[in-house]
């Protein structure tokens, strides 16, 4: 490929390093979860839903500044991988702070087992129910849990797109294209 071929713009820089982060991101988290066993609480679970949001959207992004799309739409589409990530690094603090114990976790995956039934169907409840907990990390290193590592990368990543969203303002302030 030639460098006419591709446009090194900001925004296409920045959306093409989300997109390969998140990439790497999840292809870990489903390292973890099918290669390792360790299986993922409902709260990582959920943590997962922005990358699967910002993946995409990052791509179109890439594309869109390929192909001459409106600045306002991918600064649009940055502000919104930026306020998504933002949202799970909120989310993965809330996660750690659970694992730590430094608050209550949601009842499904950190309280206590309720109704279980007769004594009768104890034994057919416990067997279906397969619960894993969010207040206890599956995974440490060097101290972080794998909520606390996403904490860091939404952190980055959202920290990216702002970054791309400043620099497509600021080199098209005023005009459209």
């Amino acid at each position: 490929m030639t460098s006419d071929m591709i446009r090194t713009r900001p925004v296409t820089a920045a959306a093409l390093a989300i997109a390969l982060i998140g990439a790497a991101t999840i292809l870990g988290a489903w390292f973890f979860q099918y290669g390792l066993g360790l299986k993922p609480c409902p709260l990582c679970l959920e943590q997962r839903y922005a990358y699967y949001f910002a993946i995409p959207l990052a791509v179109m992004v890439a594309l869109g500044d390929q192909v001459g799309a409106s600045r306002k739409v991918l600064m649009a589409a940055l502000v919104a991988i930026a306020l998504g990530m933002l949202w799970n690094a909120g989310l993965g603090v809330y996660h750690s702070g659970v694992e730590w114990k430094f608050w209550a976790g949601p009842q499904e995956c950190s309280g206590a087992l309720d109704d279980l039934g007769s004594a009768g169907g104890l034994l057919n409840k416990l067997q279906s129910i397969t619960v894993v907990r969010c207040d206890e990390a599956a995974w440490r290193f060097l101290g972080l849990s794998l909520a606390g590592y996403n904490v860091i990368i939404s952190l980055a990543l959202a920290a990216i797109a702002a970054w791309a969203a400043k620099m497509e303002w600021r080199t098209g302030a005023g005009a459209a294209r």
